[in-house]
Parts: structure tokens; C-alpha cells; sequence
């Protein structure tokens, strides 16, 4: 370690702050880590913790055979943080990577306090230092100061739209004879057993609709436009499209037979456990605005659910992210002032371990700038390489915040299955990625 190596600012300690960090110390560089919670909270932590995960606790797929597997593989090959915290936290999820949510903030937080090249800082940042590399990782609930600050540092609008959160019960107060666990499709791999499913009639499926339609909500500000991320719908909103939307979303019943009847329900809401000791339930995929005495009405003429105590209600807050593909380059440096990096969902990428690669990626490029190398971009052939494609080069239609999926990927060429298709990408992605040597 070089001392008169000045060392490298992060702002904000999520996921992309703590993996920039991470990386940086690999490099032998210090990193001065500022993180404004507990002085300063935000609509959505509830802890003082690093890296607290607020939306769900799961990672999504670990399988090779889903992109976001793919992605998880190469973080693990650069030595990821967040995918050692997640191993270490994991908890019953069929093939997706849940975490214990308390012990995987508790993990990261105790690793990068016992980091001797890292100087963790509670404290709030609202302006970008003038001098040496920044990093700012500030995430979807970026002050409204420093918000400020990045706009005019921009010269640019904010984009933004609103991300909701599901609802976590309390497990013990689930109605388990109204409940079964199944598996979709009757696949014994599908580990859809690690769910508990509420099976709904189509009465009761119907006065659900009517409810979230009906129910009174938190209304969005009058000066903001709600504008919700796909993948991240409030169920009110679903329904607002038809009243079937739900029996073709989250409570899809296909494949799942409730053994009492030996039939499958007209529809069904799956729990998913929360963490290892399975005390603490999530709705899946039932984020919500309604108001909280609503939720507690609405949800518990769910069978099974009729006398549940919430642990957290559901929730909207506003997500903000930067037109990154006219202001960053690919090794995510803005193009107006290159020792200022982004990383995280404010560059417009969407999803926990999303966002955490970002972070690798500019702790690899900002170190390599503080000693006088040139970007190390990760191959176009690989998940991360992919991803910086699309939030770094304009494209057709106006830019919104993306997961990684196989369309991100390079085309393969010729003609064959999806299945052969997408192992063909896989296969070249981390090959790809055990090529790369960015160190």
C-alpha cells in the first residue's frame, strides 16, 4: 500500500458502495466509505446497518440457467462481497438465493468495519468532493441535497419511478390448515416447496380484486408522476389493468394442486420465508400503496391469512436513477468529469445483484484511474459486460432501468433451442469472465 496513495470517496454504503470498496482494498488503495443512516434515514430502511436489503429478501435465480445465475457466477469469480454475504446468510428458496436479511447486512456490515483499508463514515454527504476519485453509489433513495447536487453536476432531469414493497408476516400467525406447499408444474427440482400457498376461490379471488381496487391508498404527490418499474407493479395497479391480471401474475394457481381437494385453486397467494428460522413470511409478489389499516383488513380475508400479524407492511417509494447512457461511459465515469463514478440503480439498472456488479465494476475502473491504468472494461460476452452495454450506449427508444436478462446478452448465432441457446451464453460468459484480468 502506497500512503501517499490519496484515498478513493464512496458515497453511500449499499450494495454497490460496499462492493466498490471491497474491490478498491484489493487494489491496495484505501477508500473513505460515508453512509448517512442512522444520523439521516430515508423512507424505506429500517436499520443502521450496511447493504440493508428493503424490497425483498431474495437474490433471484442461482441457476446457470437464468441470466441472473450467469451474473451471480461471474460476481462470485471477481470475488463479490455481497454474493460471500448471501452464501452465508441463505435461506430455503427452491433454486433462488434468499437471504436472512438481518445477517446478511450484519455479515457485510462486520466485514467492512474490520477492513483496516477502509474508513467507514456516518456521516451525510450533499456535495461531490471537487478533488481526487468519487464514487457515488447512493442508490434509489438519494437525498433530496444530494440529489440536487448530481443534477446540476449533470446538467440534467432526474428520471424516477416508484418501486413498492411487499408486506412480511408473522409466521406463527399463518393459518397452516388453510395453507399447502406445493410444487409448480409437480417438478420435485421446481423448489416451489419452500412456499407456503393460500388457496383462493373465485369468490374470494374477485372481492380480493375489488378490494385493491376499491381500498384507500397513499396517494402520489401532486408534483410527481407515478411511473412503476415493471417487475415491481403495486398489485392496486395490476388490477387496474383487468381484473384477471392477477390470475396471470402473482397468483398464478398453474401446476400448484391443493392436496385436501386434490384440484388446483382458482388462484393462489404464495408465501416465501423471510429468514433461517422461518419465523417471518413475505407475500410474494403482492407489493402494495395501500394504506397500512387497509392491508390489514384487505389481506386477511386471504384463507389462512385471517388473523396474521404484520411484521412490515407494504410500501411505495420513489426510485431515482440518471440518463446514464448519455452521461456515463462504460466503465460507468461520467463523461463531463471522469474521476466521478456511478454505480448502483441510480445508473438505471434494476435488482439487488444488479446493482451490486455496478459496484464492482467501478471499484475495479476508479482504482485503476488512481494508478494511472486505463479502464478494464468486463467482456460484451459476459452478464456485467452486457449490462454496461445497455445503461452506457443510446438506444432507440427512451432509457429505462433494466434486469439482466438473455436479451441483453450478444446474439448467438445459427439456428437451435432456447435451451441450447442460452447454455451456449452461459458457457461463453464465464469463460469470458475467468479471461478477465482487471487486477
Amino acid at each position: 500500500m502506497d500512503e501517499k496513495q490519496p484515498p478513493i470517496i464512496i458515497i453511500g454504503a449499499g450494495l454497490a458502495g460496499v462492493e466498490a470498496a471491497n474491490q478498491i482494498t484489493k487494489f491496495g488503495i484505501r477508500a473513505v466509505l460515508y453512509e448517512m443512516r442512522p444520523r439521516r434515514k430515508t423512507a424505506a430502511h429500517k436499520t443502521s446497518g450496511l447493504a440493508e436489503l428493503v424490497c425483498s429478501n431474495s437474490l433471484k435465480s442461482a441457476s446457470m440457467e437464468n441470466a441472473s445465475g450467469i451474473l451471480k457466477e461471474e460476481m462470485r469469480c471477481l470475488g463479490s462481497l455481497v454474493i460471500e454475504a448471501a452464501e452465508a446468510s441463505r435461506v430455503p428458496a427452491g433454486k433462488a438465493l434468499a437471504v436472512d436479511r438481518e445477517i446478511f447486512s450484519d455479515y457485510i456490515t462486520q466485514k467492512i468495519q474490520g477492513n483496516g483499508l477502509i474508513d467507514l463514515r456516518r456521516e451525510e454527504v450533499t456535495k461531490i468532493p471537487e478533488d481526487g476519485i468519487v464514487i457515488v453509489a447512493t442508490g434509489p433513495l438519494t437525498s433530496d441535497a444530494l440529489c440536487a447536487e448530481i443534477s446540476s453536476l449533470t446538467e440534467s432531469e432526474y428520471l424516477y419511478f416508484y418501486d413498492a414493497i411487499s408486506p412480511i408476516i408473522d409466521a406463527d400467525t399463518i393459518d397452516r390448515s388453510k395453507t399447502f406447499r406445493g410444487s409448480r408444474y409437480d417438478r420435485e427440482d421446481s423448489g416451489d416447496g419452500d412456499y407456503l400457498n393460500c388457496p383462493l376461490s373465485q369468490d374470494q379471488y374477485y372481492e380480493l380484486v375489488d378490494d385493491l381496487i376499491h381500498g384507500e391508498k397513499v396517494e402520489t404527490k401532486e408534483f410527481e408522476k407515478a411511473i412503476y418499474f415493471q417487475s415491481c407493479m403495486p398489485v392496486e395497479v395490476m388490477c387496474e389493468r383487468g381484473r384477471e391480471t392477477l390470475r396471470f401474475g402473482p397468483l398464478k394457481p398453474v401446476g400448484l394442486v391443493d392436496p385436501r381437494t386434490g384440484k388446483i385453486p382458482f388462484a393462489v397467494l404464495q408465501l416465501r420465508t423471510e429468514n433461517t428460522e422461518e419465523t417471518m413470511y413475505n407475500m410474494v409478489g403482492f407489493q402494495t400503496k395501500l394504506k397500512y389499516p387497509q392491508q390489514r383488513a384487505v389481506f386477511r380475508k386471504v384463507p389462512g391469512l385471517e388473523r396474521v400479524e404484520f411484521l412490515r407492511y407494504g410500501s411505495v417509494h420513489r426510485n431515482t436513477y440518471i440518463d446514464s447512457p448519455r452521461l456515463l461511459e462504460k466503465d460507468l465515469s461520467l463523461k463531463s468529469r471522469p474521476s466521478v463514478f456511478f454505480a448502483g440503480q441510480i445508473t438505471g439498472v434494476e435488482g439487488y445483484v444488479e446493482s451490486a456488479a455496478t459496484g464492482i465494476v467501478c471499484g475495479i475502473n476508479a482504482s485503476r484511474k488512481a494508478l494511472g491504468l486505463v479502464p478494464a472494461p468486463a467482456p460484451r460476452e459476459t452478464s456485467i459486460g452486457s449490462l454496461l452495454e445497455y445503461i452506457s450506449v443510446p438506444g432507440k427508444t427512451g432509457f429505462q432501468p433494466m434486469n439482466i436478462n438473455f436479451g441483453l446478452f450478444p446474439k448467438v448465432e445459427g439456428r437451435m433451442g432456447k435451451e441450447k441457446k442460452r447454455g451456449i451464453i452461459a458457457q461463453r460468459a464465464i469463460e469470458s469472465i475467468r479471461a478477465y484480468e482487471p487486477f
